[in-house]
């Protein structure tokens, strides 16, 4: 079904915030992240990604566009009066109902604890931690599958295709995640990708040999290194960058479709 966000809708003042943008510098005001700055004014939507609904049925006003991620959001009102943005998966509209609770219904928009999926099913804002909010699985088309229960974890299929275990307290929202044709959508020119903040890239070959690793030479010259290296001289390109290893024994394969070597 195809899901079109409503035009010339904005956010309730009471799901926003003004956020001051950073241009890629840190509290000090050090560049730590490059080709970041202008681009066009945005607002920022609060989003629900937990579970302060519990047990409280809504009902979805309507779908929004939010420029801040890829995935649509889904404006609910709740039985109490409340009004939450959460993130809209496929399949859901205007009138659509969705509740958060421990067991429910198996259908898009609704929320429960991952012991409580049937095997096979998709699901996407995943949580870490039992009662946390979702962290996983929150871009476009996105979505895991529910593999197995075994024990005290379930394990997920993520989009990666990597599989890993994930506490089966923690929660999960069904369905896939909306706005699925965004892989194919075509900047088209540059100025487009300038309203989104990101800034011309430059290669490193290009510039001066003070200025990155790569730099000097003259015209299509080599970069003169047996491997490339990063602006601040670290190895890039084929170099393991994982650093959470503590959560290694979660992984069952990884996502070149290796087991993990225990």
């Amino acid at each position: 079904m195809s899901q079109k966000p409503e035009k010339n809708s904005r956010p309730p003042k009471s799901l926003t915030v003004s956020l001051k943008k950073s241009g890629g510098r840190n509290n000090t005001g050090k560049m730590t992240v490059r080709t970041r700055g202008g681009g066009a004014r945005k607002i920022w939507r609060k989003v629900n990604y937990g579970q302060e609904k519990m047990g409280v049925s809504g009902k979805i006003e309507r779908i929004d566009y939010d420029p801040n991620r890829t995935a649509y959001l889904a404006l609910v009102s709740y039985e109490d009066g409340d009004l939450a943005y959460i993130l809209a998966p496929q399949g859901v509209e205007k009138g659509s109902e969705v509740v958060v609770d421990e067991e429910t219904d198996i259908k898009p928009g609704n929320r429960m604890r991952l012991k409580n999926i049937p095997v096979g099913t998709q699901v996407h804002n995943i949580s870490l931690n039992p009662d946390g909010e979702g962290k996983m699985v929150r871009a476009a088309g996105a979505s895991a599958v529910v593999l197995a229960q075994e024990g005290k974890y379930t394990h997920l299929k993520m989009p990666s295709k990597e599989v890993r275990k994930v506490n089966r307290k923690c929660f999960a929202s069904i369905g896939e995640l909306s706005n699925p044709e965004h892989q194919y959508v075509d900047q088209k020119k540059a100025g487009t990708t300038r309203r989104k903040g990101r800034r011309p890239k430059v290669r490193g070959k290009a510039k001066n040999a003070v200025d990155h690793p790569h730099g000097g030479g003259e015209g299509g010259s080599t970069i003169g290194l047996k491997h490339p290296k990063t602006p601040t001289g670290k190895p890039a390109k084929g170099v393991k960058t994982r650093k959470r290893k503590h959560t290694d024994k979660y992984i069952i394969r990884r996502r070149g479709g290796k087991k993990r070597k225990k």
